[in-house]
């Protein structure tokens, strides 16, 4: 039986996924809860949000994550990050998942990748879950109910997590899988429940296609100033740097929280909804972010809640310290209704340093700026990949290795090219640790941040004194109004200076050390920036 607005021409049927159970095309908000309770895959919380837990994964598999070496893709994947299968292992892998899936019950949500409708593409989601719809829904962007009668997709895919691989017969690592098939127009996921797979799959897609249209992929956020999208800010960070937090503030108005391009159009987002981290959420310090947790359709993931009021405890991270919370951008009073902004006047690059040693603020050449994109360093949050359990200093290149499947300088090159271009500013932002390093000093304030963050896309920075970092050779401020001078210079923040020295020393070898391997394809100014 199927059930739901659908292109006649397009049901599964047609792609040749047969002998299903009941089929659920396009449910609405609604539908798919009351579904997801029937099935009883969670709890109705406060205000109607959907409580879910996603059992042994809580955060993402990178290691799980395959492209299919076909001869169309060979020559511009990055091997060195994406794991191969091969195109039997991949057509294996489908035919005993369609097997699997055969008499089961599954739901289906075509949606769109981007914003901007010149380079968005059609996205068939296929779920064992009915609460991976709803997520769905809410991450990728909705068309118009009548435009579904006509949708048809550009790629497919399909997740189920009761679906177990099997390494040695689909040649992947583990019982978990996530494979993309570039030729095939598919992306199989099995073995997880954590839903940010979804979304994850298709930025990887979007992160292949859109160079070649000279799209700029950004694993960013994205605001601009009020009834001004000229002066647009972007964010660019890994998950736990403060991309959601930083990018909701309520005097400008937002694009987006996590997946962009820029294009010779400007700025927009792939998405249309916002996936936040919700450990320690404070309805003062984030009141727009807090009160999604209690509106209807927000999906809550693995949040300790009281079992008869339903109130969520924000602070017990005993299931993950990743718990998160999946809303529409509508959820967000400020959110733009276009998803769309203009070409980035500021572009900050956000780190979460747990040594202690970068400042809050720091302000970037363009040469400079692309040797900090290129390193993309940061400290793993606990919780976002599995086995991190406590802030991991590593380096992921443009600030989001886990999903580029084209080689950095790819990306690079198109960022120098758009800052030339447009005259954008470029900033290091440090939401990490101050006072020593983790373990020993303590979180940015957020106050502070946001402070120095006003102060740069206002303008205001420009005319402050600027101080040459003695470490990184970047212009650090030597005084913000609203904030702390010794915040401003790390080492005397320090209690003991000369262990800050040794800290620092430290990290600029790892940096240099790490780059490296971009020094035979980048220009002279920028190794100039690496080699000092």
């Amino acid at each position: 039986m199927t059930s739901g607005r659908v292109n006649p021409q397009f049901r599964l049927e047609d792609q040749g996924i047969e002998g299903l159970g009941n089929v659920y095309y396009n449910f609405m908000e609604p539908a798919l809860i009351e579904e997801a309770l029937k099935r009883g895959e969670g709890t109705l919380g406060k205000g109607g949000a959907f409580l879910v837990t996603t059992g042994k994964f809580t955060g993402r598999s990178p290691k799980d994550k395959h492209v299919v070496k076909t001869d169309s893709v060979t020559d511009t994947i990055w091997w060195e990050n994406n794991a191969a299968m091969t195109p039997e292992g991949f057509d294996a892998l489908y035919e005993d998942m369609l097997a699997h899936m055969k008499g089961r019950d599954y739901f289906v949500q075509d949606l769109v990748g981007g914003a901007d409708p010149a380079y968005s593409i059609n996205v068939r989601m296929v779920t064992e879950l009915a609460w991976h719809n709803l997520f769905i829904r809410h991450l990728l962007r909705r068309p118009d109910r009548e435009d579904l009668d006509e949708f048809a997709a550009d790629f497919t895919v399909i997740n189920c997590p009761s679906f177990q691989a099997d390494p040695k017969k689909h040649g992947c690592n583990s019982e978990t899988v996530i494979a993309l098939n570039f030729d095939r127009k598919l992306i199989l996921i099995g073995g997880t429940e954590y839903a940010g797979e979804n979304k994850k799959s298709v930025f990887t897609l979007l992160n292949y296609m859109l160079p070649e249209k000279g799209v700029m992929p950004m694993h960013c956020s994205a605001n601009h100033a009020v009834g001004n999208a000229v002066d647009t800010a972007v964010f660019f960070g890994l998950s736990g740097t403060g991309k959601t937090t930083l990018s909701a503030d309520p005097s400008r108005t937002l694009i987006g929280d996590d997946e962009h391009g820029w294009s010779d159009r400007g700025t927009f987002n792939f998405e249309g909804g916002c996936y936040a981290k919700t450990i320690n959420l404070n309805a003062e310090a984030e009141p727009e972010i807090y009160a999604t947790t209690s509106k209807f359709g927000t999906v809550i993931e693995n949040m300790v809640f009281d079992p008869e009021t339903k109130e969520l405890d924000f602070e017990d991270d005993s299931l993950t310290a990743n718990m998160r919370c999946a809303y529409p951008l509508e959820y967000i009073s400020n959110a733009s209704s276009s998803a769309m902004g203009g070409h980035p006047k500021n572009i900050i690059m956000l780190t979460c340093d747990a040594f202690g040693v970068l400042p809050p603020i720091a302000r970037l050449t363009p040469a400079q700026a692309m040797y900090h994109f290129l390193s993309g360093f940061t400290s793993k949050v606990a919780g976002t990949e599995r086995g991190v359990t406590e802030p991991q200093p590593t380096f992921s290149t443009c600030f989001g290795a886990p999903f580029m499947p084209r080689r950095p300088e790819v990306y690079g090159n198109l960022l120098r090219d758009k800052i030339a271009q447009h005259g954008a500013t470029c900033w290091l932002v440090n939401t990490g640790w101050t006072g020593g390093a983790y373990g020993v000093g303590s979180r940015m304030p957020i106050r502070a941040t946001r402070a120095l963050l006003t102060a740069a896309l206002e303008g205001s920075l420009r005319d402050a004194e600027f101080r040459k970092d003695a470490n990184f050779g970047f212009d650090v401020p030597v005084a913000v109004p609203g904030v702390a001078e010794v915040l401003l210079d790390p080492r005397r923040t320090w209690d003991d200076q000369a262990a800050f020295d040794k800290q620092a020393e430290k990290l600029v070898q790892m940096f240099a050390a790490n780059f490296e391997q971009y020094l035979p394809f980048i220009d002279d100014d920028i190794k100039a920036v690496a080699i000092g």
